[in-house]
């Protein structure tokens, strides 16, 4: 029975990837050790780490004007570190959904906070609700948020710098990194394993941080340190230097975007096409990478889940805020997974009625 696991995070690797690792994990490079056992600031390591760069900034078109930096502490702990390096006056974070209400949240202990709430309570967001976007040392936002299943495609045309926690779909579609201040990025959903974070931050705005910033959250620091200041998840950048190369032998992240794009229509349409089922987010902000649905009969759910996991489809249950169903569909989730979770909808559907 092949086994397709739709957790939201950490979530599944590519298959390949998780081979090619197996292979080498006792003897990395010829050392006759592990990649885990050898020195952050080994010959063997830097160069693990110099080319884990180079693909990211390949994969995502990343300018020389920005620095590229592989911290800890996920996203929770950018929400943090964003504020302590940028913020000197006022900034405004937009609220999509969980993820950007915990990050205005943790922001706010560190200096003044406006807060704007776009979603609409239909299921979508309302743009509009941006207003005035001038004077701010920041704006905040969530592209995609994986409790909600809501994505936000458009990226915000605003007066101040943009900041934007892509965890949930970095690599997963496009974005024209010159249009922000900082992008960051959780690892464990669409990059690697946890224990990395992700920053791509222009380098004008490094230096800036207050003089009570923890060092380990100091961008300049970082940077000044190759990302070394202590060591770092070794191997969870190993593995995810993998999946870089992983990803450009797969046509890059447009050519990922496409498929992305196909999983999750074929996913929607049956559900959109189903007595049995519902999503209630509106159309155009359904996210591509974490498809959140609903039975009819709450009472259901258990017996779906149990049924679904004795089908080799695993961690489909929703966040315990909303409740229901979720599939998250990352890049490592083959169109088969999508196919499998179909078929086995409609099996259910036509047997619990």
């Amino acid at each position: 029975m092949t086994i397709y696991n739709f957790c939201a995070g950490p979530a599944m690797l590519p298959t390949e990837v998780l081979a090619q690792v197996q292979q080498t994990l006792t003897n990395f490079d010829g050392l006759g050790v592990s990649v885990m056992e050898i020195s952050h600031r080994s010959p063997e390591f830097m160069a693990v780490a110099e080319e884990a760069e180079q693909n990211l900034r390949d994969l995502m078109q990343i300018p020389a004007n920005y620095a590229v930096l592989f911290m800890h502490g996920g996203a929770r702990g950018q929400f943090a570190a964003i504020p302590q390096n940028l913020l000197h006056g006022k900034a405004l974070y937009l609220e999509t959904g969980q993820w950007s209400v915990a990050a205005a949240e943790e922001a706010q202990k560190f200096g003044q906070i406006e807060r704007r709430d776009l979603r609409d309570g239909n299921g979508g967001l309302d743009l509009s609700l941006i207003g005035d976007s001038a004077g701010f040392d920041y704006i905040h936002y969530c592209p995609n948020e994986t409790v909600d299943g809501v994505a936000m495609f458009e990226v915000p045309e605003v007066q101040s710098p943009l900041v934007a926690d892509i965890s949930s779909c970095i690599l997963g579609r496009e974005f024209d990194v010159s249009k922000f201040a900082l992008l960051y990025a959780g690892a464990q959903k669409n990059v690697g394993p946890a224990g990395l974070t992700l920053v791509v931050v222009r380098r004008d705005l490094l230096g800036q941080a207050a003089k009570s910033t923890p060092a380990i959250l100091d961008y300049q620091l970082t940077q000044d340190n190759d990302s070394m200041y202590n060591t770092p998840p070794t191997f969870a950048w190993y593995l995810s230097g993998e999946v870089f190369k992983w990803l450009k032998q797969r046509g890059g992240v447009a050519d990922m975007a496409a498929v992305n794009r196909d999983k999750a229509d074929l996913l929607y349409r049956y559900i959109d096409d189903s007595s049995f089922y519902h999503n209630g987010v509106a159309k155009a902000f359904r996210s591509e990478m974490n498809v959140t649905f609903q039975l009819r009969d709450p009472e259901l759910n258990h017996r779906f889940l149990t049924e679904a996991e004795s089908q080799g489809l695993l961690a489909l249950k929703g966040h315990r805020i909303v409740g229901g169903m979720r599939a998250s569909l990352y890049n490592a989730m083959p169109r088969s997974g999508v196919e499998a979770l179909v078929a086995f909808m409609d099996h259910f559907a036509r047997t619990h009625r």
